[in-house]
C-alpha cells in the first residue's frame, strides 16, 4: 500500500536528479530541527569515485521534489550552480548542525524553490 511516509534511513542513498533524469548526486544524510521537528535540509553528496574527491553540500529540504516514476528525488541546478555550491569534503570539518552556519546553505544562488 502506497503512503506518504518513509522512514529516514530509506531517504539515505536516495538518488537526486535533474528534470531531465541526469543523476547529480544522492542524498547523504537528513538535518532535523530537534524543536519544530521539520526537515530542514538533506545533505546531498556529489562527485568523486569510490569515494575519493568526493563532496557534500546541503539542499534546503524544500528545494527536492519526488518523483515517483524514477523513484528519486528532483533538483534543478545547473553545472555553475553546483560548483559554486558551499561543499565540504567527507571528513572536513562542518559542524551540520550548527544552526549558524545555515547562511551558507541559504546563500546558495539558484532558482525554483530556494529560499
Amino acid at each position: 500500500m502506497a503512503h506518504n511516509l518513509i522512514a529516514s534511513d530509506r531517504i539515505e542513498g536516495t538518488s537526486v536528479c535533474r528534470p531531465t533524469g541526469e543523476k547529480i548526486g544522492e542524498i547523504q544524510r537528513l538535518m532535523i530541527d530537534k524543536i519544530s521537528g521539520k526537515v530542514t535540509y538533506a545533505v546531498l553528496s556529489f562527485g568523486g569515485f569510490l569515494g575519493f574527491a568526493q563532496k557534500h553540500f546541503p539542499v534546503p529540504w524544500a528545494s527536492l521534489k519526488y518523483n515517483l516514476q524514477s523513484s528519486a528525488y528532483e533538483l534543478e541546478v545547473t553545472d555553475d550552480q553546483l560548483r559554486a555550491a558551499p561543499s565540504f569534503a567527507p571528513g572536513e570539518e562542518f559542524d551540520w548542525g550548527d544552526r549558524s552556519d545555515e547562511i551558507i546553505v541559504r546563500s546558495f544562488p539558484v532558482h525554483h524553490g530556494w529560499e
